[in-house]
């Protein structure tokens, strides 16, 4: 029995890679979890950036309860199943009429997580339209083999290591989301994607809530996680504890211990220390 999802939307999402939109929150909710992140920035004196971007349902306790929502894990249930893992979170956010951008790739590139039963609920904090650059998926391509990439590091891109796919993309063929504040896609690892700049008087603030199966390995480093719904009879990764209080300081701890050990996995290889900001 599906808890949210229809047979037919967890159908199109494995033929496709990519399922949207999915309702989880009213636009007072998402309005509520937009205000808290920018109360915090407000009292920071900047935008949320760097490390704080990764893994922020460590360190914010709206952030964590965002990762455990019901209609979120109702969902990421019907596709993946009941016993499920948060790996991490990510922060796009992209400031109004910005050069930030997304360039294509696949996220199981430098992951290191086996088999590729991973799932992405990007969830939508503002409306997201192709003027403040809405994401872009290339339907089906989640079936193909890992594509190579090349790292550019480039200074406007928000990924850890500005990543591109060494092919050309047929924008012919791919397919943009539009989103409302509230609304959520979901999209597989190795699905192709990426988004362009906003170039609207507001700013695009999605979280990127990256869910696991509890069987599901990482391959370069003892990583760790959150048991967020059902049985871990696996235990691969160390569990995370969630936050009592934002930013207090058994969070902060959590929160560099863990991110230390993805910074370790996701730049392997490269003299990288902590993610972009």
């Amino acid at each position: 029995m599906s808890k949210l999802l229809s047979s037919a939307a967890v159908a199109q999402y494995n033929r496709d890679g990519f399922y949207f939109p999915v309702p989880v929150l009213s636009a007072e909710e998402a309005a509520h979890f937009r205000r808290r992140l920018e109360q915090h920035e407000a009292i920071a004196g900047k935008p949320l950036q760097g490390n704080w971007r990764h893994k922020s349902h460590l360190l914010f306790t709206w952030a964590d309860e965002l990762v455990h929502h019901p209609k979120i894990l109702d969902a990421i249930e019907d596709v993946i199943g009941p016993d499920i893992l948060c790996w991490t979170t990510n922060f796009f956010i992209k400031e109004a009429n910005n050069p930030g951008f997304v360039s294509w790739h696949q996220d199981a590139t430098y992951w290191g997580l086996d088999p590729n039963d991973v799932i992405t609920a990007w969830v939508a904090l503002t409306d997201v339209t192709p003027e403040n650059g809405y994401m872009e998926f290339l339907p089906g391509s989640h079936k193909t083999d890992q594509l190579p990439h090349v790292d550019t590091f480039h200074k406007d891109n928000l990924l850890s290591r500005g990543q591109e796919i060494a092919v050309e993309v047929d924008k012919t063929k791919t397919v943009g989301i539009p989103l409302r504040a509230g609304e959520m896609s979901l999209h597989h690892i190795k699905l192709v994607h990426g988004s362009e700049p906003n170039r609207s008087n507001d700013r695009r603030i999605g979280l990127a809530i990256r869910y696991i199966p509890t069987y599901v390995r990482q391959t370069k480093v003892r990583d760790s996680a959150v048991l967020v719904r059902g049985t871990d009879r696996f235990h691969h990764f160390d569990y995370e504890p969630r936050p009592q209080a934002d930013l207090d300081e058994r969070a902060l701890a959590a929160h560099d211990d863990a991110v230390q050990r993805q910074v370790k996995a996701l730049y392997q290889g490269t003299s990288k220390q902590e993610f972009r900001a």
